[in-house]
């Protein structure tokens, strides 16, 4: 792979259950291969002089294995006698853009390699460490006491087994008489060296004393450590790069939105791996372990737990009370035209009267008026869009289907509203459904809507009110001309009030609706959850009684409710438009009545 390196090794092995609960599959990180990543030490980043190096990556069926240089910084140059002594062990990976099922790791970007005390991946170790072949006339095999067996290495003048090491090194002690103490052997390192033994030794004993609780006794009785030696604390963090920043925004116009390309790239729950630390956290300075965190059984127990399970497939709206939408659309009348023309002759004034006759007089010809109204339509429309691959991952339901059953849903319900009250909109909203193409019944004109004021204190009670309407209601039914028995449209607090209602001796006066809608000489009374908080002329509307049959709503053919999809193939969005092209109006004179509050 490389002619020249320091020292090699597995940066990460495939199988093994890593102790962050983790376990990296085969080819996980393949697009990896041939790739140079930095050489850091224990994953800081946040000081540019940790970066002692740079590290060839070679997949292999095992794993991905690692060829590494260090660079001639002083800290590099104390990491190499590091290794090279085999005070350092351990190698770990940050990698980012996961993509895991449970706890298999599929897929990942290796960004850097870090030189660490311990490593969450029990494979993840140095393998050979020597020199470049100018500068070091012997070779040292650096392992774990783990029997991996022989390795393969493309450059094989360069290594030597383990066996063939032993053996010269025995030889090597024997000539020199192989009586030399811990003492002689210190004195032979140089200052360099003997300073990183002095710091390794230092904060091990700092560690040990600080807490003994962070120290786990292996089978064997030795004492392995379970955090780094170097670092006082664990924690995680969810960290973004410069480039990585870079990548998202340059991706952002492709994926429509800055959220779609964030999502994009953080394509698991954490976003990054640091795979060195049981929890698979980042070491960070002056930080110190939660004592919250398990320290017996299994380290991450929630890796075990069942997927969640929706109990609502597809999921349930949150929305308004739609029940008063059936009933208006499938009680006003339809047309197969949408331009819609109403002509009434007025035969109320004196001038149309029947006249007596007297001899010698002469008879005048009857004079009437005629009236004539027109309303023209206006298209009504809903649309959506969602991203193809979005509509494909979405397997639990027919999304689809889901979709389009709100737009028919809310479609409908902005109809029957423009139908009763109008659609609130102001007039200079483009989205606005013009009252000149659909009337509202509450505020039509006076031939078709007969205002009817209920007058109350400006203290009044609920209860007043509820008094006060039901009064009004019966008296202004004498000017009701619509067809046969009205309905009453009014609030539920409208309709709580009157059932509420007591006589002198706390009896209820309406047991039922039933009797309620009796009383008011109405066939039904319907509550309309929009009418709550709705004014009319600057005044608190009450409810309105009207036959929807005399309402006309008019489509000509390809008018009526049609639905459309569409593909974009730039953008991979699939679209849909659900619209009507309708005319709307009362056509038969003083067929609704309208009550406002007044006050007295």
């Amino acid at each position: 792979m490389a002619s020249k390196y320091d020292f090699a090794g597995w940066v990460t092995k495939n199988d093994l259950l890593c102790s962050d609960g983790r376990t990296i599959r085969r080819d996980a990180f393949k697009d990896c291969d041939g790739t140079e990543v930095p050489l850091v030490y224990h994953h800081d980043h946040s000081d540019p002089t940790n970066i002692l190096g740079k590290v060839l990556l070679e997949n292999r069926p095992e794993g991905v294995f690692g060829y590494a240089t260090f660079n001639e910084t002083d800290k590099a140059q104390h990491a190499k006698e590091a290794v090279r002594h085999g005070d350092i062990k351990y190698l770990s990976i940050y990698a980012n853009k996961l993509k895991q099922n449970a706890g298999d790791v599929l897929h990942g970007m290796i960004r850097e390699v870090s030189l660490v005390m311990t490593g969450a991946n029990p494979g993840a170790r140095i393998e050979t460490a020597f020199g470049h072949a100018e500068e070091f006339d012997e070779e040292a095999v650096i392992t774990t006491g783990e029997e991996l067996g022989v390795f393969e290495v493309k450059y094989e003048e360069n290594i030597k087994h383990a066996d063939e090491e032993v053996e010269e090194t025995k030889a090597k002690e024997t000539d020199e008489g192989g009586d030399e103490t811990i003492e002689d052997v210190f004195n032979t390192l140089s200052e360099k060296q003997k300073k990183a033994v002095y710091a390794i030794v230092g904060m091990a004993l700092e560690n040990k004393n600080g807490s003994d609780d962070e120290a786990e006794h292996s089978d064997e009785g030795e004492d392995d450590m379970k955090y780094n030696a170097f670092e006082t604390g664990v924690t995680r963090r969810n960290t973004i790069s410069h480039e990585d920043f870079d990548a998202i925004l340059s991706d952002a116009k492709r994926c429509g939105s800055l959220k779609d390309a964030v999502l994009a790239h953080m394509e698991d729950e954490d976003g990054v791996l640091y795979h060195a630390f049981p929890d698979g956290g980042v070491p960070t300075t002056g930080m110190t372990v939660s004592s919250n965190e398990q320290q017996y059984m299994v380290n991450q127990p929630s890796f075990l737990f069942p997927e969640y399970k929706s109990l609502n497939n597809p999921p349930e709206w949150i929305k308004r009370d739609t029940g008063w939408v059936s009933k208006v659309m499938g009680k006003v009348g339809h047309t197969p035209f949408s331009r819609i023309k109403s002509v009434f002759a007025d035969i109320t004034e004196d001038e149309a009267r029947a006249k007596g006759y007297m001899k010698t007089h002469l008879k005048t010809e009857e004079v009437f008026s005629l009236l004539k109204r027109t309303t023209d339509p206006q298209t009504i429309y809903k649309k959506q869009k969602m991203d193809r691959d979005d509509i494909i991952d979405i397997t639990d339901f027919d999304v689809v289907r889901w979709i389009k059953g709100e737009m028919r849903m809310m479609l409908e319900e902005e109809i029957a509203r423009a139908i009763l009250i109008g659609d609130g909109r102001l007039n200079s909203s483009d989205d606005k459904i013009s009252e000149d193409h659909v009337r509202p019944v509450v505020n039509d004109k006076p031939l078709f809507t007969v205002q009817c004021p209920v007058t109350v204190a400006a203290n009044a009670t609920g209860s007043d009110k509820a008094e006060a309407f039901i009064d009004t209601a019966i008296r202004s039914r004498k000017y009701y001309k619509g067809s046969g028995n009205p309905d009453l449209y009014t609030t539920e607090d409208m309709l709580t009030e009157m059932l509420l209602l007591k006589d002198g001796i706390g009896h209820r006066l309406y047991k039922t609706e039933a009797e309620l809608a009796t009383t008011l000489r109405v066939n039904s009374i319907i509550t309309v959850e929009v009418m709550e908080g709705f004014t009319l002329n600057s005044k608190e509307f009450l409810g309105v009684i009207v036959n929807l049959a005399d309402y006309r709503v008019g489509a000509d053919r390809g008018g009526e409710i049609n639905l459309f999809d569409d593909f974009d193939i730039d953008y991979n969005q699939q679209k849909y438009l659900i619209e009507t092209r309708i005319s709307g109006a009362l056509v038969k004179p003083f067929s609704a009545l309208s009550f406002t509050a007044t006050t007295a």
